[in-house]
Protein backbone atom coordinates (compact mmCIF):
# COMPACT_ATOMS: atom_id res chain seq x y z
CA UNK A 1 0.00 0.00 0.00
CA UNK A 2 1.40 3.39 -1.04
CA UNK A 3 1.67 6.00 1.73
CA UNK A 4 1.34 9.59 0.59
CA UNK A 5 2.73 12.52 2.59
CA UNK A 6 0.17 14.37 4.68
CA UNK A 7 0.28 17.47 2.50
CA UNK A 8 -0.62 15.34 -0.54
CA UNK A 9 -3.64 14.11 1.37
CA UNK A 10 -4.76 17.69 1.90
CA UNK A 11 -4.01 18.43 -1.75
CA UNK A 12 -6.29 15.61 -2.90
CA UNK A 13 -9.01 16.67 -0.44
CA UNK A 14 -9.11 20.22 -1.69
CA UNK A 15 -9.03 18.92 -5.29
CA UNK A 16 -12.34 17.20 -4.55
CA UNK A 17 -13.73 20.54 -3.40
CA UNK A 18 -12.42 22.11 -6.61
CA UNK A 19 -14.14 19.44 -8.70
CA UNK A 20 -17.44 20.03 -6.89
CA UNK A 21 -17.17 23.79 -7.40
CA UNK A 22 -16.36 23.36 -11.09
CA UNK A 23 -19.39 21.10 -11.50
CA UNK A 24 -21.58 23.74 -9.84
CA UNK A 25 -20.11 26.45 -12.07
CA UNK A 26 -20.65 24.41 -15.24
CA UNK A 27 -24.26 23.57 -14.40
CA UNK A 28 -25.03 27.15 -13.39
CA UNK A 29 -23.59 28.68 -16.54
CA UNK A 30 -24.77 26.26 -19.19
CA UNK A 31 -28.12 25.21 -17.79
CA UNK A 32 -29.58 28.21 -16.01
CA UNK A 33 -27.88 31.27 -17.39
CA UNK A 34 -26.49 30.80 -20.87
CA UNK A 35 -29.71 29.33 -22.24
CA UNK A 36 -31.89 31.31 -19.85
CA UNK A 37 -34.96 29.20 -20.65
CA UNK A 38 -35.38 27.39 -17.31
CA UNK A 39 -36.01 30.71 -15.59
CA UNK A 40 -38.99 31.65 -17.73
CA UNK A 41 -41.32 28.77 -16.74
CA UNK A 42 -40.72 29.95 -13.18
CA UNK A 43 -41.56 33.50 -14.27
CA UNK A 44 -44.81 32.34 -15.85
CA UNK A 45 -45.74 30.25 -12.82
CA UNK A 46 -45.24 33.24 -10.52
CA UNK A 47 -47.25 35.57 -12.75
CA UNK A 48 -44.37 37.88 -13.59
CA UNK A 49 -44.63 40.70 -16.09
CA UNK A 50 -41.92 42.01 -18.43
CA UNK A 51 -40.34 44.16 -15.71
CA UNK A 52 -40.10 41.16 -13.39
CA UNK A 53 -38.33 39.16 -16.11
CA UNK A 54 -35.87 41.99 -16.68
CA UNK A 55 -35.20 42.18 -12.96
CA UNK A 56 -34.75 38.43 -12.64
CA UNK A 57 -32.47 38.29 -15.69
CA UNK A 58 -30.14 40.81 -14.03
CA UNK A 59 -30.50 39.79 -10.39
CA UNK A 60 -29.91 36.03 -10.59
CA UNK A 61 -26.38 36.17 -12.08
CA UNK A 62 -25.51 38.93 -9.60
CA UNK A 63 -26.63 36.76 -6.69
CA UNK A 64 -24.47 33.90 -7.99
CA UNK A 65 -21.52 36.33 -8.25
CA UNK A 66 -22.11 37.55 -4.69
CA UNK A 67 -22.14 34.01 -3.36
CA UNK A 68 -18.86 33.13 -5.09
CA UNK A 69 -16.95 36.23 -3.89
CA UNK A 70 -16.42 35.01 -0.27
CA UNK A 71 -15.04 31.74 -1.62
CA UNK A 72 -11.80 33.49 -2.60
CA UNK A 73 -11.02 34.27 1.03
CA UNK A 74 -12.52 31.00 2.25
CA UNK A 75 -10.23 28.91 0.04
CA UNK A 76 -7.18 30.87 1.22
CA UNK A 77 -8.14 30.30 4.86
CA UNK A 78 -8.84 26.60 4.24
CA UNK A 79 -5.40 26.10 2.70
CA UNK A 80 -3.71 28.15 5.44
CA UNK A 81 -5.49 26.00 8.00
CA UNK A 82 -3.63 22.95 6.72
CA UNK A 83 -0.14 24.45 6.96
CA UNK A 84 0.34 23.26 10.53
CA UNK A 85 0.33 26.52 12.51
CA UNK A 86 -2.21 29.10 13.62
CA UNK A 87 0.15 31.91 12.59
CA UNK A 88 -0.53 31.16 8.91
CA UNK A 89 -4.30 31.48 9.43
CA UNK A 90 -3.78 34.72 11.35
CA UNK A 91 -1.53 36.14 8.61
CA UNK A 92 -4.05 35.38 5.86
CA UNK A 93 -6.87 36.81 7.99
CA UNK A 94 -4.97 40.06 8.58
CA UNK A 95 -3.91 40.40 4.96
CA UNK A 96 -7.41 39.65 3.65
CA UNK A 97 -8.93 42.16 6.06
CA UNK A 98 -6.64 44.93 4.79
CA UNK A 99 -7.53 44.35 1.15
CA UNK A 100 -11.22 43.81 1.89
CA UNK A 101 -11.43 47.28 3.46
CA UNK A 102 -9.35 48.90 0.70
CA UNK A 103 -11.42 47.43 -2.11
CA UNK A 104 -14.69 48.04 -0.29
CA UNK A 105 -13.81 51.74 -0.18
CA UNK A 106 -13.04 51.60 -3.92
CA UNK A 107 -16.53 50.31 -4.70
CA UNK A 108 -17.41 53.70 -6.19
CA UNK A 109 -15.49 52.66 -9.31
CA UNK A 110 -18.13 50.03 -10.04
CA UNK A 111 -21.22 51.85 -8.77
CA UNK A 112 -20.47 55.19 -10.38
CA UNK A 113 -19.75 53.53 -13.71
CA UNK A 114 -22.89 51.38 -13.72
CA UNK A 115 -25.31 54.24 -13.18
CA UNK A 116 -23.93 56.55 -15.87
CA UNK A 117 -23.39 53.70 -18.34
CA UNK A 118 -27.00 52.60 -17.79
CA UNK A 119 -28.17 56.11 -18.63
CA UNK A 120 -26.03 56.22 -21.77
CA UNK A 121 -27.39 52.80 -22.75
CA UNK A 122 -30.97 53.98 -22.24
CA UNK A 123 -30.28 57.07 -24.35
CA UNK A 124 -28.62 54.88 -27.02
CA UNK A 125 -25.55 57.08 -26.81
CA UNK A 126 -22.82 54.81 -28.18
CA UNK A 127 -20.13 57.48 -27.89
CA UNK A 128 -21.06 58.08 -24.28
CA UNK A 129 -20.90 54.36 -23.53
CA UNK A 130 -17.35 54.12 -24.90
CA UNK A 131 -16.29 57.35 -23.20
CA UNK A 132 -17.50 56.20 -19.79
CA UNK A 133 -15.61 52.92 -20.14
CA UNK A 134 -12.38 54.75 -20.94
CA UNK A 135 -12.81 57.26 -18.11
CA UNK A 136 -13.60 54.63 -15.52
CA UNK A 137 -10.64 52.45 -16.52
CA UNK A 138 -8.35 55.49 -16.52
CA UNK A 139 -9.41 56.41 -12.99
CA UNK A 140 -9.01 52.79 -11.82
CA UNK A 141 -5.48 52.54 -13.17
CA UNK A 142 -4.48 55.92 -11.72
CA UNK A 143 -5.72 54.93 -8.24
CA UNK A 144 -3.97 51.55 -8.56
CA UNK A 145 -0.74 53.35 -9.49
CA UNK A 146 -1.04 55.42 -6.31
CA UNK A 147 -1.48 52.22 -4.26
CA UNK A 148 1.60 50.68 -5.84
CA UNK A 149 3.65 53.84 -5.42
CA UNK A 150 2.76 54.21 -1.73
CA UNK A 151 2.49 50.51 -0.89
CA UNK A 152 5.11 50.64 1.89
CA UNK A 153 3.46 53.39 4.01
CA UNK A 154 0.04 51.86 3.26
CA UNK A 155 1.21 48.45 4.47
CA UNK A 156 2.88 49.81 7.60
CA UNK A 157 -0.12 51.98 8.50
CA UNK A 158 -2.56 49.10 8.06
CA UNK A 159 -0.46 46.65 10.08
CA UNK A 160 0.11 49.25 12.79
CA UNK A 161 -3.65 49.75 13.17
CA UNK A 162 -4.41 46.01 13.29
CA UNK A 163 -1.21 45.34 15.28
CA UNK A 164 -0.78 41.58 14.85
CA UNK A 165 1.79 39.65 16.90
CA UNK A 166 5.49 39.74 16.09
CA UNK A 167 5.21 36.27 14.58
CA UNK A 168 2.26 37.13 12.34
CA UNK A 169 3.45 40.61 11.26
CA UNK A 170 6.15 39.49 8.74
CA UNK A 171 3.86 36.81 7.27
CA UNK A 172 1.05 39.33 6.79
CA UNK A 173 3.56 41.74 5.25
CA UNK A 174 4.62 39.02 2.79
CA UNK A 175 1.00 38.47 1.81
CA UNK A 176 0.47 42.21 1.35
CA UNK A 177 3.68 42.68 -0.69
CA UNK A 178 2.47 40.15 -3.26
CA UNK A 179 -1.29 40.80 -3.40
CA UNK A 180 -0.87 44.59 -3.71
CA UNK A 181 0.33 44.01 -7.29
CA UNK A 182 -3.17 42.84 -8.09
CA UNK A 183 -4.57 46.34 -7.45
CA UNK A 184 -4.58 47.34 -11.16
CA UNK A 185 -6.44 44.13 -12.00
CA UNK A 186 -8.97 44.41 -9.18
CA UNK A 187 -9.78 48.09 -9.69
CA UNK A 188 -10.01 47.64 -13.47
CA UNK A 189 -12.38 44.76 -12.85
CA UNK A 190 -14.55 47.05 -10.72
CA UNK A 191 -14.80 49.47 -13.64
CA UNK A 192 -15.50 46.69 -16.13
CA UNK A 193 -18.16 45.08 -13.92
CA UNK A 194 -19.86 48.45 -13.45
CA UNK A 195 -19.84 49.01 -17.20
CA UNK A 196 -21.29 45.56 -17.86
CA UNK A 197 -24.08 46.13 -15.33
CA UNK A 198 -24.91 49.46 -16.95
CA UNK A 199 -25.06 47.61 -20.27
CA UNK A 200 -27.74 45.33 -18.76
CA UNK A 201 -25.33 42.39 -18.61
CA UNK A 202 -24.65 40.76 -15.24
CA UNK A 203 -23.70 37.39 -16.70
CA UNK A 204 -20.16 38.38 -17.70
CA UNK A 205 -19.27 39.49 -14.13
CA UNK A 206 -20.69 36.17 -12.93
CA UNK A 207 -18.59 34.17 -15.39
CA UNK A 208 -15.49 36.12 -14.36
CA UNK A 209 -16.19 35.61 -10.62
CA UNK A 210 -16.58 31.85 -11.08
CA UNK A 211 -13.48 31.68 -13.27
CA UNK A 212 -11.46 33.61 -10.67
CA UNK A 213 -12.45 31.16 -7.95
CA UNK A 214 -11.46 28.16 -10.04
CA UNK A 215 -8.08 29.70 -10.93
CA UNK A 216 -7.50 30.73 -7.31
CA UNK A 217 -8.14 27.21 -6.02
CA UNK A 218 -5.90 25.53 -8.59
CA UNK A 219 -3.07 28.10 -8.38
CA UNK A 220 -3.02 28.23 -4.56
CA UNK A 221 -2.97 24.46 -4.27
CA UNK A 222 -0.14 24.29 -6.78
CA UNK A 223 2.02 26.96 -5.14
CA UNK A 224 1.41 25.78 -1.56
CA UNK A 225 1.37 21.98 -1.74
CA UNK A 226 3.58 21.38 -4.78
CA UNK A 227 6.11 24.23 -4.52
CA UNK A 228 5.83 24.52 -0.70
CA UNK A 229 5.54 28.33 -0.76
CA UNK A 230 3.15 28.59 2.23
CA UNK A 231 1.81 32.16 2.73
CA UNK A 232 3.63 33.43 -0.34
CA UNK A 233 1.98 30.66 -2.36
CA UNK A 234 -1.50 31.60 -1.14
CA UNK A 235 -0.84 35.25 -1.98
CA UNK A 236 0.54 34.35 -5.40
CA UNK A 237 -2.53 32.19 -6.11
CA UNK A 238 -4.76 35.17 -5.28
CA UNK A 239 -2.67 37.42 -7.52
CA UNK A 240 -2.85 35.00 -10.46
CA UNK A 241 -6.62 34.71 -10.01
CA UNK A 242 -7.06 38.50 -10.01
CA UNK A 243 -5.12 39.00 -13.22
CA UNK A 244 -6.77 35.99 -14.86
CA UNK A 245 -10.17 37.47 -14.05
CA UNK A 246 -9.45 40.86 -15.59
CA UNK A 247 -7.90 39.27 -18.69
CA UNK A 248 -11.02 37.15 -19.22
CA UNK A 249 -13.19 40.23 -18.72
CA UNK A 250 -11.19 42.15 -21.34
CA UNK A 251 -11.50 39.27 -23.82
CA UNK A 252 -15.28 39.22 -23.33
CA UNK A 253 -15.32 43.02 -23.55
CA UNK A 254 -13.72 42.98 -27.01
CA UNK A 255 -16.37 40.55 -28.22
CA UNK A 256 -19.15 42.70 -26.73
CA UNK A 257 -17.80 45.87 -28.33
CA UNK A 258 -17.76 44.15 -31.73
CA UNK A 259 -21.38 43.07 -31.28
CA UNK A 260 -22.39 46.60 -30.29
CA UNK A 261 -21.61 47.83 -33.80
CA UNK A 262 -24.49 45.74 -35.11
CA UNK A 263 -26.89 46.10 -32.16
CA UNK A 264 -30.30 47.46 -33.27
CA UNK A 265 -30.84 48.79 -29.75
CA UNK A 266 -27.80 51.07 -29.94
CA UNK A 267 -27.95 52.01 -33.61
CA UNK A 268 -31.59 53.04 -33.85
CA UNK A 269 -32.47 56.58 -32.72
CA UNK A 270 -34.26 56.97 -29.42
CA UNK A 271 -36.38 59.89 -30.64
CA UNK A 272 -36.90 61.84 -33.81
CA UNK A 273 -33.84 63.49 -35.37
CA UNK A 274 -34.98 67.04 -34.56
CA UNK A 275 -34.34 66.54 -30.84
CA UNK A 276 -31.50 64.02 -30.95
CA UNK A 277 -28.76 66.67 -30.67
CA UNK A 278 -30.30 68.37 -27.63
CA UNK A 279 -30.80 65.03 -25.90
CA UNK A 280 -27.21 64.00 -26.60
CA UNK A 281 -25.98 67.32 -25.18
CA UNK A 282 -28.10 66.85 -22.06
CA UNK A 283 -26.87 63.29 -21.60
CA UNK A 284 -23.30 64.51 -22.12
CA UNK A 285 -23.73 66.69 -19.03
CA UNK A 286 -25.11 63.74 -17.08
CA UNK A 287 -21.85 61.80 -17.37
CA UNK A 288 -19.28 64.56 -17.82
CA UNK A 289 -15.99 64.48 -15.86
CA UNK A 290 -17.55 66.76 -13.26
CA UNK A 291 -20.53 64.45 -12.79
CA UNK A 292 -18.17 61.49 -12.78
CA UNK A 293 -16.07 62.90 -9.92
CA UNK A 294 -19.07 64.14 -7.93
CA UNK A 295 -20.78 60.77 -8.21
CA UNK A 296 -17.68 58.84 -7.17
CA UNK A 297 -16.99 61.25 -4.30
CA UNK A 298 -20.52 60.85 -2.89
CA UNK A 299 -20.36 57.06 -3.15
CA UNK A 300 -16.92 56.99 -1.53
CA UNK A 301 -18.10 59.11 1.42
CA UNK A 302 -21.24 57.00 1.71
CA UNK A 303 -19.07 53.86 1.81
CA UNK A 304 -16.95 55.44 4.55
CA UNK A 305 -20.14 55.76 6.60
CA UNK A 306 -20.94 52.08 6.07
CA UNK A 307 -17.41 51.00 6.97
CA UNK A 308 -17.45 53.18 10.11
CA UNK A 309 -20.74 51.65 11.28
CA UNK A 310 -19.59 48.08 10.69
CA UNK A 311 -16.23 48.62 12.40
CA UNK A 312 -17.94 50.35 15.33
CA UNK A 313 -20.43 47.48 15.64
CA UNK A 314 -17.60 44.93 15.77
CA UNK A 315 -15.56 47.06 18.18
CA UNK A 316 -18.53 47.55 20.52
CA UNK A 317 -19.07 43.80 20.58
CA UNK A 318 -15.39 43.17 21.30
CA UNK A 319 -15.54 45.57 24.28
CA UNK A 320 -18.06 43.22 25.88
CA UNK A 321 -15.72 40.25 25.78
CA UNK A 322 -14.97 37.30 23.53
CA UNK A 323 -18.37 35.68 24.04
CA UNK A 324 -20.36 38.73 22.87
CA UNK A 325 -17.96 39.24 19.98
CA UNK A 326 -18.52 35.64 18.89
CA UNK A 327 -22.31 35.98 19.28
CA UNK A 328 -22.50 39.18 17.24
CA UNK A 329 -20.22 37.75 14.55
CA UNK A 330 -22.49 34.72 14.17
CA UNK A 331 -25.68 36.79 14.14
CA UNK A 332 -24.24 39.17 11.54
CA UNK A 333 -24.04 36.13 9.26
CA UNK A 334 -27.84 36.43 8.98
CA UNK A 335 -27.38 39.95 7.59
CA UNK A 336 -24.63 38.76 5.23
CA UNK A 337 -26.81 36.00 3.76
CA UNK A 338 -29.67 38.46 3.22
CA UNK A 339 -27.33 41.00 1.64
CA UNK A 340 -26.04 38.48 -0.93
CA UNK A 341 -29.56 38.13 -2.31
CA UNK A 342 -30.67 41.76 -1.98
CA UNK A 343 -27.48 43.06 -3.57
CA UNK A 344 -28.45 41.13 -6.69
CA UNK A 345 -31.70 43.09 -6.90
CA UNK A 346 -29.83 46.31 -6.09
CA UNK A 347 -27.64 45.65 -9.14
CA UNK A 348 -30.81 45.17 -11.18
CA UNK A 349 -32.00 48.54 -9.86
CA UNK A 350 -28.74 50.18 -10.97
CA UNK A 351 -29.00 48.78 -14.49
CA UNK A 352 -32.72 49.28 -15.09
CA UNK A 353 -32.94 52.58 -13.21
CA UNK A 354 -30.14 54.00 -15.34
CA UNK A 355 -31.62 52.62 -18.56
CA UNK A 356 -35.12 54.00 -18.07
CA UNK A 357 -33.85 57.33 -16.74
CA UNK A 358 -31.50 57.73 -19.70
CA UNK A 359 -34.33 56.86 -22.10
CA UNK A 360 -36.65 59.41 -20.42
CA UNK A 361 -39.09 56.55 -19.80
CA UNK A 362 -40.32 57.72 -16.40
CA UNK A 363 -43.35 55.42 -16.45
CA UNK A 364 -41.05 52.43 -16.95
CA UNK A 365 -38.76 53.74 -14.19
CA UNK A 366 -41.66 54.07 -11.75
CA UNK A 367 -42.83 50.56 -12.59
CA UNK A 368 -39.36 49.06 -12.01
CA UNK A 369 -39.02 50.85 -8.65
CA UNK A 370 -42.42 49.58 -7.56
CA UNK A 371 -41.72 46.00 -8.66
CA UNK A 372 -38.29 45.98 -7.04
CA UNK A 373 -39.56 47.44 -3.79
CA UNK A 374 -42.84 45.53 -3.34
CA UNK A 375 -42.80 42.43 -5.51
CA UNK A 376 -39.19 41.50 -4.80
CA UNK A 377 -37.84 43.49 -1.86
CA UNK A 378 -40.78 43.13 0.52
CA UNK A 379 -41.52 39.55 -0.54
CA UNK A 380 -37.94 38.46 0.03
CA UNK A 381 -37.82 40.33 3.34
CA UNK A 382 -40.90 38.46 4.56
CA UNK A 383 -39.47 35.15 3.34
CA UNK A 384 -36.13 35.72 5.09
CA UNK A 385 -37.90 36.84 8.27
CA UNK A 386 -39.92 33.62 8.33
CA UNK A 387 -36.82 31.55 7.58
CA UNK A 388 -34.83 33.20 10.38
CA UNK A 389 -37.67 32.87 12.87
CA UNK A 390 -38.26 29.19 12.07
CA UNK A 391 -34.75 28.03 11.12
CA UNK A 392 -32.45 30.48 12.86
CA UNK A 393 -31.52 27.99 15.56
CA UNK A 394 -30.54 25.42 12.94
CA UNK A 395 -28.31 27.93 11.17
CA UNK A 396 -26.60 28.82 14.46
CA UNK A 397 -25.86 25.17 15.13
CA UNK A 398 -24.47 24.77 11.63
CA UNK A 399 -22.13 27.70 12.23
CA UNK A 400 -20.86 26.51 15.61
CA UNK A 401 -21.09 23.57 18.00
CA UNK A 402 -20.12 25.68 21.02
CA UNK A 403 -23.11 25.30 23.37
CA UNK A 404 -22.25 28.44 25.33
CA UNK A 405 -22.13 30.62 22.21
CA UNK A 406 -25.39 29.14 20.87
CA UNK A 407 -27.15 29.69 24.20
CA UNK A 408 -25.96 33.29 24.38
CA UNK A 409 -26.96 33.90 20.76
CA UNK A 410 -30.54 32.81 21.50
CA UNK A 411 -30.91 35.85 23.77
CA UNK A 412 -30.35 38.18 20.82
CA UNK A 413 -31.62 36.03 17.95
CA UNK A 414 -34.90 37.92 17.51
CA UNK A 415 -32.95 40.97 16.33
CA UNK A 416 -32.06 38.98 13.22
CA UNK A 417 -35.78 38.69 12.46
CA UNK A 418 -35.86 42.47 12.06
CA UNK A 419 -32.89 42.68 9.69
CA UNK A 420 -34.77 41.83 6.44
CA UNK A 421 -37.78 44.10 7.02
CA UNK A 422 -35.67 47.01 8.25
CA UNK A 423 -33.03 46.68 5.54
CA UNK A 424 -34.65 45.67 2.26
CA UNK A 425 -35.66 49.21 1.25
CA UNK A 426 -32.10 50.49 1.69
CA UNK A 427 -30.77 47.85 -0.71
CA UNK A 428 -33.40 48.59 -3.36
CA UNK A 429 -33.10 52.38 -3.10
CA UNK A 430 -29.30 52.21 -3.16
CA UNK A 431 -29.52 50.52 -6.54
CA UNK A 432 -32.10 52.99 -7.85
CA UNK A 433 -30.18 56.04 -6.61
CA UNK A 434 -26.99 54.76 -8.25
CA UNK A 435 -28.86 54.21 -11.51
CA UNK A 436 -30.20 57.77 -11.35
CA UNK A 437 -26.75 59.04 -10.26
CA UNK A 438 -28.64 60.67 -7.37
CA UNK A 439 -25.73 59.83 -5.11
CA UNK A 440 -26.01 62.96 -2.98
CA UNK A 441 -29.33 61.71 -1.60
CA UNK A 442 -27.77 58.31 -0.92
CA UNK A 443 -24.90 60.00 0.94
CA UNK A 444 -27.25 62.15 3.02
CA UNK A 445 -29.36 59.16 4.04
CA UNK A 446 -26.29 57.05 4.93
CA UNK A 447 -24.66 59.87 6.90
CA UNK A 448 -27.84 60.63 8.85
CA UNK A 449 -28.49 56.95 9.57
CA UNK A 450 -24.86 56.49 10.67
CA UNK A 451 -25.15 59.49 12.96
CA UNK A 452 -28.28 57.96 14.52
CA UNK A 453 -26.39 54.67 14.99
CA UNK A 454 -23.53 56.37 16.84
CA UNK A 455 -25.89 58.41 19.00
CA UNK A 456 -27.76 55.29 20.15
CA UNK A 457 -24.46 53.43 20.54
CA UNK A 458 -23.13 56.22 22.77
CA UNK A 459 -26.00 55.55 25.18
CA UNK A 460 -24.87 51.95 25.50
CA UNK A 461 -21.12 52.60 25.73
CA UNK A 462 -20.92 55.65 27.95
CA UNK A 463 -23.90 55.15 30.28
CA UNK A 464 -23.53 53.53 33.74
CA UNK A 465 -25.48 50.50 32.52
CA UNK A 466 -22.45 49.44 30.50
CA UNK A 467 -20.99 47.95 33.69
CA UNK A 468 -24.16 46.86 35.47
CA UNK A 469 -26.26 45.46 32.58
CA UNK A 470 -23.93 43.98 29.95
CA UNK A 471 -26.72 42.12 28.15
CA UNK A 472 -28.77 45.30 27.83
CA UNK A 473 -25.76 47.00 26.24
CA UNK A 474 -25.70 44.43 23.46
CA UNK A 475 -29.44 44.78 22.96
CA UNK A 476 -28.96 48.54 22.53
CA UNK A 477 -26.14 47.85 20.06
CA UNK A 478 -28.48 45.75 17.93
CA UNK A 479 -31.24 48.34 18.26
CA UNK A 480 -28.81 50.97 16.94
CA UNK A 481 -28.01 48.77 13.94
CA UNK A 482 -31.67 48.12 13.12
CA UNK A 483 -32.42 51.86 13.36
CA UNK A 484 -29.48 52.51 11.04
CA UNK A 485 -30.78 50.08 8.41
CA UNK A 486 -34.36 51.36 8.59
CA UNK A 487 -33.42 55.05 8.50
CA UNK A 488 -31.47 54.63 5.28
CA UNK A 489 -34.46 53.20 3.44
CA UNK A 490 -37.01 55.61 4.93
CA UNK A 491 -34.92 58.69 4.16
CA UNK A 492 -34.25 57.55 0.60
CA UNK A 493 -37.98 57.04 0.08
CA UNK A 494 -38.76 60.64 1.07
CA UNK A 495 -35.78 62.05 -0.88
CA UNK A 496 -36.90 60.25 -4.05
CA UNK A 497 -40.51 61.23 -3.50
CA UNK A 498 -39.55 64.87 -3.04
CA UNK A 499 -37.36 64.83 -6.19
CA UNK A 500 -40.11 63.26 -8.29
CA UNK A 501 -42.45 66.15 -7.42
CA UNK A 502 -39.97 68.77 -8.61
Amino acid sequence: MVSYPLKHHYFLSVCKITNSFCTFARETIFYFLLQGRPLWPLAVALGMNTSDKEILHLAVPSIVSNITVPLLGLVDLAIAGHLGSARFIAAISVGSMIFNIIYWLMGFLRMGTSGMTGQAYGARDTKGIHMLLRRSLTMSLLIAAVFLLFQWPLREAALSIIHPSQVVWPLAATYFNIVIWGAPAMLSLYSLNGWYIGMQDTRVPMFVAIFQNIVNIIASLLFVFVFDMKVAGIALGTLVAQWSGVLLSVVLLRAKLRRMKFSPILTSPIIDSSTTDSLAADNGKRYSWGTFFRTDRDIFLRTLCLVAVNLAFTSAGARQGDLMLAVNTLLMTFYTLFSYVMDGFAFAGEALGGKYYGARDYLGLHNVIRRLLIRWGLSLALAFTAAYALGGNLLLRLLTNDAQVVAAAHTFAYWTWLIPLSGFAAFVYDGIFIGLTATRGMLISSFTASLAFFLVLAVAVFSPMAHTHPLLVNHILWLAYIIYLAMRGVMQYFILRSASRC
